[in-house]
C-alpha cells in the first residue's frame, strides 16, 4: 500500500525568503511554455518576434494567475473568501481553477491579439499547444501540496492506491497524478502531434478543448468532490464535470466550424 509522503510545501528557505513548491511548479510551467513557444514560432508566417513571445507568456501568466485564482474563489470557495478576503491573493497556499484560468487566458489573448493586430483564433490555436504542459506541472503541484486527492478505491489491492494520512486512513486514488498524466502528458502529445501539420483555423483549439473536457470529465469519477460542493446533480455530477461539459461542446463546435471552412494556417 502506498502512503502519501509528507512533503514540506516550502522547497527552499533562505532566511526570510521562502520558495514554495507550488510557485516552482508555476515557474516550470511558464518556462516550458516559453520554450515551446519559441519552437513553434519558427513555423508562423510571419515568424513571431522575441518581444511578441515574451509578451505572450506575460499576458498568459497574468490570465492564468488572476483568472485561475478568481475562478477557484467564485466557483468553489466563495464562502471562504467572504470570511477572509485576503485569502484571494494567497496563491502559494493552493487553490486554482483551470476553468477560471481558461477564461483568464482567453481575456488576456484578446488584449494580446489587439496589441499586435493578430487574428484572435490564430493566437488561440498557437497557445492551445502550450497549455497541457502547464497542467502537468500544476497537477504535480497539487500532489506535492497534498490537495485534490481522489476517492476511496473499490479494491484495496489496487496497485496505485494511496493513503493520504492528512485526510484519513482510507486507500484512495492519487487523482492528482491521473490528471497530470491524462490532462498534461497525454493531452500535450495529442495536441502537439495534431498541430505538427497545417490545420484549419480553430481546429487545434477544438482538439484541445475537446481533449481536456473529456479527460477532466472522466477523471472526476476518481477525484473526491469538494467537501462544500459535493455532487451538483444526479447524485454523481461534480462541479468539475459541470464546468467541463461546455468545453466538450465548444471543442466539437470549433472542429465543425474549422472543417466546414478549412482555411489552413501554420501553428
Amino acid at each position: 500500500m502506498l502512503v502519501y509522503p509528507q512533503i514540506d510545501p516550502i522547497a527552499v528557505s533562505l532566511g526570510p525568503l521562502k520558495v514554495h513548491w507550488y510557485g516552482l511548479m508555476y515557474l516550470c510551467a511558464f518556462g516550458m511554455a516559453f520554450f515551446l513557444a519559441k519552437t513553434r514560432a519558427k513555423r508562423m508566417t510571419p515568424i513571431w518576434t522575441a518581444d511578441q513571445l515574451s509578451d505572450l507568456i506575460f499576458y498568459g501568466a497574468m490570465g492564468i494567475i488572476l483568472g485561475g485564482r478568481c475562478g477557484y474563489v467564485f466557483f468553489y470557495s466563495f464562502d471562504h473568501f467572504l470570511e477572509n478576503p485576503l485569502w484571494l491573493i494567497q496563491v502559494w497556499k493552493g487553490g486554482m481553477s483551470f476553468h477560471g484560468g481558461f477564461l483568464g487566458v482567453l481575456a488576456a489573448m484578446v488584449l494580446f491579439a489587439r496589441r499586435y493586430k493578430l487574428p484572435f483564433w490564430e493566437v488561440i490555436d498557437f497557445v492551445a499547444v502550450l497549455i497541457p504542459t502547464g497542467l502537468l506541472f500544476g497537477r504535480i503541484g497539487n500532489f506535492i501540496g497534498g490537495e485534490l486527492w481522489g476517492r476511496p478505491v473499490v479494491d484495496p489491492n489496487y496497485p496505485l492506491a494511496m493513503i493520504f494520512p492528512h485526510v484519513d486512513n482510507l486507500p484512495r486514488h492519487p487523482s492528482q497524478l491521473y490528471e497530470a498524466f491524462l490532462e498534461g502528458a497525454v493531452l500535450f502529445a495529442v495536441v502537439w502531434w495534431f498541430s505538427s501539420k497545417p490545420r484549419p483555423v480553430k481546429a487545434v483549439s477544438g482538439v484541445f478543448a475537446l481533449g481536456y473536457g473529456l479527460a477532466r470529465f472522466s477523471i472526476e469519477f476518481f477525484r473526491e468532490p469538494d467537501a462544500d460542493k459535493g455532487f451538483i446533480a444526479f447524485g454523481w455530477l461534480t462541479m468539475g464535470q459541470l464546468l467541463s461539459t461546455p468545453l466538450i461542446a465548444v471543442g466539437i463546435l470549433l472542429l465543425v466550424l474549422a472543417y466546414s471552412k478549412k482555411p489552413i494556417q501554420n501553428t
